[in-house]
């Protein structure tokens, strides 16, 4: 197996809503897209499927070193095999894949956020640097879209810990901040026990909230320049929000399943975007 096949199956077999996207790329912008998205995956699943810390610590490190070796010229693994050529011509950097890495370290250390500035830190590591390389990959021009980017990568994970919450909190992880539970009066154990109230309702219709202001935001600052080359972030971000209206209209019933749309529905809204030239609100 081809480094570009390994990556290739890497995010087939994800059935992520961001495979829909790439597949409305050329070539090489959608060769350099999936190989990147094949790295996040490999690190992110270090955290999610090795049990021990100590041997997922080991694992992170691993890759870190692996980073610099392959920006050095030696790559090892499939994956920086088929990413690290395409870096120059997409301004992927070094940095930027260290910071993924070490977001997800911090799912090693940290299972809860005191306050949402604290979350902010670690969905900027694992989900802005992600939407800042993909921007860049994508065709940027204009620097605003690099905010843009951030912002909706901010939105996309916020709309993850909502479809998770339960998963999570069965890995011993609840990302929702203890000051927001507070207002609310949800304690930590009742969602790790599936209890469902008018309580838990009303503080996912809150993290809800927050996350439509954030794709409001981002889709304001996405410079009229980037529209045409940023389209498949929108069809990422026109899947995201169908998603998170689904759940919001299932009554946010998210600790005992995970809520998900059909592959025939994410092409669809990943065309919608093709055909349209734009994000539906």
């Amino acid at each position: 197996m081809t480094p570009q096949q390994y990556v290739e199956q890497k995010a087939a077999e994800s059935g992520s809503s961001f495979y829909y996207a790439f597949k409305f790329l050329s070539p090489q912008r959608r060769a350099a897209i999936t190989a990147f998205y094949a790295f996040c995956r490999e690190v992110d699943d270090v955290v999610d499927e090795v049990h021990d810390s100590g041997v997922a610590a080991t694992k992170l490190a691993w890759w870190q070193a692996e980073v610099q070796q392959a920006f050095a010229g030696r790559p090892s693994h499939p994956v920086t095999q088929a990413l690290v050529p395409l870096a120059p011509q997409f301004g992927i950097e070094m940095p930027h894949l260290l910071a993924v890495i070490e977001g997800c370290e911090m799912d090693l250390h940290q299972t809860r956020y005191l306050d949402f500035a604290g979350l902010q830190r670690y969905c900027h590591l694992v989900a802005g640097v992600v939407g800042e390389v993909a921007a860049r990959i994508f065709g940027q021009q204009h620097p605003q879209t690099t905010q843009y980017a951030h912002t909706l990568g901010l939105a996309f994970q916020l709309t993850n810990i909502i479809r998770d919450v339960g998963e999570d909190a069965m890995r011993g992880r609840i990302y929702l901040p203890v000051d927001e539970l507070q207002q609310f009066d949800v304690r930590a154990h009742d969602i790790s026990n599936r209890s469902y109230s008018e309580r838990f309702t009303a503080l996912m219709r809150f993290q809800a909230e927050r996350a439509h202001r954030l794709y409001d935001q981002a889709l304001d600052l996405l410079p009229a320049a980037d529209r045409r080359s940023q389209k498949p972030g929108l069809m990422m971000a026109h899947i995201y929000r169908t998603l998170l209206r689904e759940i919001e209209r299932g009554g946010f019933q998210v600790l005992h399943q995970r809520i998900h749309l059909t592959p025939v529905r994410k092409l669809w809204l990943a065309w919608q975007v093709q055909a349209l030239g734009r994000m539906p609100r």
